[in-house]
């Protein structure tokens, strides 16, 4: 039975060197060998081959065919052992490999786009994967090892407690967005309980928990639901049209159009924190991302607040 573990990237190498100097002894001294590891080590090499690997010559060795095919293997396999060796150093440094990080969707609107923007002329060769989807799932996939950072938020059931390891990036105010014409919008803020008649355009469905509802709940009164729209786009237009009045995150604030007024809420305003997570082991450039991610600050082409 052959000895297929002869085939080390040791003995390869060894090959190499011997194909390449036509010499065991010339190897030898370029590998810091003595001659008679040598010996040993292209004789387990010969076994697992089933054969020669070298003609001996009067002066030196050279390959015999099984040797060369043998060779054009063994280059092969060092070089991709190399370039493998440049990837996990350009990974554990941070310069280079591929970094997978997903996000909810509002954070899509800018604050992740506008730091990888800067992370990626900070880091070129770093290769990014994007992933969106509600913050459980994103968990989910950080947990299995198919995402290297997170963007997630505690709305609406809170941090999720297995999260191995967060960063808070900051806290995501909400504003209410207004027709331009509304009688409002012309206030420096608004007080929420000023919007207690008004209709509310919301992605939610019915009864379900929303800060929206805990938010008029504290201010006294009860919103006002009108037609549910998923889409952000979606609901601008309901409101530009005069359809009713939607709050909107301050991440999302630089996808309001102008033909709309942002205005913020005055009192007991709702908000929601938003973190990176990370694996226990992140990698360097995860790391460097989530610090970017919390330089971030948000761009709104609104009206002055």
């Amino acid at each position: 039975m052959r000895d297929v573990n002869a085939f080390d990237p040791g003995a390869l190498r060894l090959l190499h060197e011997i194909a390449a100097e036509g010499s065991f002894t010339a190897a030898a001294e370029l590998l810091g060998y003595t001659q008679s590891a040598v010996s040993r080590r292209v004789a387990a090499l010969e076994r697992a081959a089933g054969g020669p690997l070298f003609e001996r010559l009067a002066r030196g060795v050279r390959l015999t065919p099984a040797g060369e095919a043998l060779h054009r293997h063994a280059v092969a396999v060092l070089d991709r052992l190399e370039r493998a060796g440049e990837e996990l150093a350009a990974i554990h440094g941070g310069w280079g490999g591929t970094l997978r990080v997903g996000a909810f969707a509002t954070a899509n609107v800018d604050l992740v786009p506008g730091t990888l923007r800067r992370f990626t002329e900070r880091r070129p060769g770093v290769e990014l994967r994007v992933t969106e989807g509600l913050t459980a799932r994103l968990m989910d996939r950080l947990r299995a090892g198919a995402l290297d950072v997170a963007v997630i938020s505690d709305y609406p059931a809170g941090l999720p407690a297995e999260a191995p390891r967060t960063v808070l990036l900051r806290e995501d105010r909400l504003y209410v967005a207004l027709p331009g014409g509304h009688p409002l919008a012309g206030d420096a803020d608004v007080d929420l309980r000023d919007l207690a008649g008004e209709t509310w355009i919301e992605a939610a469905p019915r009864g379900q928990p929303t800060l929206l509802v805990t938010a008029c709940a504290a201010a006294g009164f009860r919103p006002r639901g009108g037609p549910r729209v998923a889409e952000w786009s979606g609901k601008f237009g309901f409101v530009a049209a005069g359809l009713g009045v939607t709050l909107v995150p301050e991440l999302a604030a630089r996808a309001v159009p102008p033909a709309l007024v942002l205005r913020p809420l005055r009192g007991m305003a709702p908000a929601r924190k938003v973190y990176a997570a990370l694996p226990e082991t992140p990698l360097p450039a995860a790391l460097e991302l989530a610090e970017m991610l919390g330089e971030w600050e948000a761009c709104t082409t609104a009206s002055p607040f």
